[in-house]
């Protein structure tokens, strides 16, 4: 089943829990050490509290706003967090989700040799990983292997989270990399 076709059948939980786990990977290109301003938000997804999740959304906006990045990257993610719906039910939450999914994709083509282009992100999604180098193919399997997971209950969204670290620190290795060699 393509990525596309498992967010068109998740519930709110699961969209919640896929569109938060990409912000999440992605965050080391924003704020190297913000991960714990998501942990309230992840708390929220756990309990499927609605109230519980705008307010931690909204909290992690202000932790994360003073945030030094400000390159495209950084900006791709302020946008993924910006976009975050305060409202718990599936319309906004599900374009959320494909929103970063896409853009998850995105920035992590870049850093490999596959490059960022729209097209591959599109065929990703829709289940076709042809030309997709290591690092989006990584993330790609991360993105289907959340959805499947979180659809398992409480295992499923600690899988979910496991995932997001080792994507995060996968990430952070790759840019730091770049970084010494540039």
């Amino acid at each position: 089943m393509s990525l596309l076709e498992l967010i068109d059948r998740a519930d709110e939980r699961s969209l919640a829990a896929a569109g938060l786990a990409c912000l999440d990977r992605c965050l080391p290109l924003l704020a190297p050490d913000g991960g714990e301003a998501l942990r309230p938000v992840w708390a929220a997804v756990a309990r499927g509290d609605g109230g519980a999740w705008g307010e931690a959304v909204a909290k992690a906006r202000v932790e994360l706003d003073g945030d030094a990045g400000d390159d495209e990257a950084a900006r791709l993610v302020r946008e993924m967090l910006g976009a975050a719906p305060a409202e718990w039910a599936e319309g906004p939450l599900r374009e959320w989700a494909s929103g970063c999914s896409a853009t998850a994709l995105a920035l992590h083509g870049r850093y490999d040799g596959a490059g960022g282009a729209a097209e591959l992100v599109e065929r990703c999604q829709a289940g076709d990983a042809d030309g997709a180098g290591p690092l989006l193919a990584g993330e790609l399997r991360r993105q289907h292997t959340v959805l499947e997971s979180v659809t398992h209950g409480p295992t499923g969204l600690r899988r979910a989270r496991e995932l997001s670290t080792e994507g995060g620190r996968v990430l952070r290795a790759v840019v730091s990399r770049r970084a010494r060699t540039a």
